[in-house]
This record gives C-alpha cells, structure tokens and sequence, in this order.
C-alpha cells in the first residue's frame, strides 16, 4: 500500500465531501497518521470509510465523522478537553494537537492500555487515559471547554452537559440505530444550552453507556 497517497485520497475523495472546509484540520489530518492507532489486522482498512473494530465493541469511528467532530468544535490552544471513549487514542491525538489538556476516559482496561502505548508512541504528552465509565461524564477535571462522546448515545445525560463551561461545546451522536444525528451542543451560559442538529450517520454505541432512558434537556 502507498500509505500518503491513501491518506492523500482519504482526506481530499472521503472527507472533503463531508463539507470538510476548514484547512487546520484537513493539515491535522494528514500530520496525525490514522494508521498507527489501527490494529495491525485491519491495517488494510486504515483509510477506507468504515468503521474499524477494536475489540470489546468498540469501533474507530469513520474518518469523516471525526473531521466533521473537529471542524465544529474548534479546539483551541487553551481549552480543557474531555474525550468519552479512547478506543485506540486516535481522537484524542487529534484533539491534543490543538488543545491545552485532553483527558480521555475508557471502560476496557485493555483498550485503556492499547491508547496508551499509541499515545506514547506518537510522543503525544498532553493526553491523560483515564479507566472508568464516563458515560456522565468525568467530574474528576471539569469543567470543560470542549467534549468529545466517541460512541453513540441514545440521549446526553444532564450530568454530563452540566459539566461544560459556559461556551463550552460538546459533540456526540445520539439516537438508536437506524436513526442517528450528529449533535452539536453549546453552553450559552449557566442555565442555557443550544442544540444544533449537524447531520444524519451512524456509530457504535458507547461501550457500557445507557441505552434506554429518555431525557430531555
């Protein structure tokens, strides 16, 4: 395989036509290389649009849907970032190359491990893995500037959103299979929060999330 000229055709044949426009995280694409946060048996299917099996039912979500995570929420240098979900540490990679501090939290002790060991070896120092269950969240560093949900959530908890500065954002998918919408969530202040529906895809739920309470915020 021609590893740049598949990633050469990821960024520009799959995730520009996900109305990917802006040029920070189309370069942080390419500098962030996909392929060293899959395992070696799916190496094969490192830049092709699909979701990657990981193990313990976890995924590595599609390329596009995590461009399109980065696009809207415009992580800066001095956020505060909690990502829900490690799997293998590629997204939090991608979200500590523009902000301050990423603290990600995993259920499986074995993928906590296998996110570790990529982060350090991608020389990634401003990612801390976390073991736990953060389907509400992880109050341990809150507030935040920005969460990341890296699984499917059938409704956002108010645990969760509480955990957001004011003019924090959070992404995640939310819904049941087949009906999935990408989510963008923004703390206008203390009490106010503002929802805007991005776009319609799928993901495999959050490991040990919820399933099937009904909230809403």
């Amino acid at each position: 395989m021609n590893v740049e000229k598949a990633r050469f055709n990821m960024v520009e044949q799959q995730i520009r036509p996900w109305e990917l426009v802006d040029a920070d995280v189309q370069e942080l694409l390419y500098a962030v290389k996909r392929e060293e946060f899959v395992p070696s048996a799916y190496f094969a299917l490192a830049f092709a649009d699909t979701e990657i099996p990981l193990g313990h039912g976890a995924t590595l979500p599609l390329p596009g849907l995590a461009a399109r995570a980065l696009q809207v929420l415009k992580v800066r240098k001095s956020d505060r970032v909690l990502e829900i979900g490690s799997g293998s540490g590629y997204m939090a990679a991608l979200l500590a190359a523009h902000g301050e501090r990423v603290w990600t939290v995993e259920i499986v002790p074995e993928l906590v491990q296998l996110a570790r060991d990529n982060l350090a070896r991608q020389h990634i120092t401003n990612v801390t893995v976390e073991l736990g269950n953060g389907a509400n969240g992880w109050p341990a560093h809150a507030p935040y500037n920005v969460i990341m949900v890296s699984g499917a959530l059938p409704h956002l908890p108010k645990e969760l959103l509480a955990q957001l500065k004011p003019g924090g954002r959070l992404f995640a998918v939310v819904g049941e299979g087949p009906a999935m919408t990408a989510q963008l969530v923004t703390r206008s202040g203390e009490e106010g929060f503002e929802t805007d529906s991005l776009f319609e895809t799928q993901l495999a739920p959050l490991v040990d999330g919820p399933r099937s309470e009904r909230f809403v915020f």
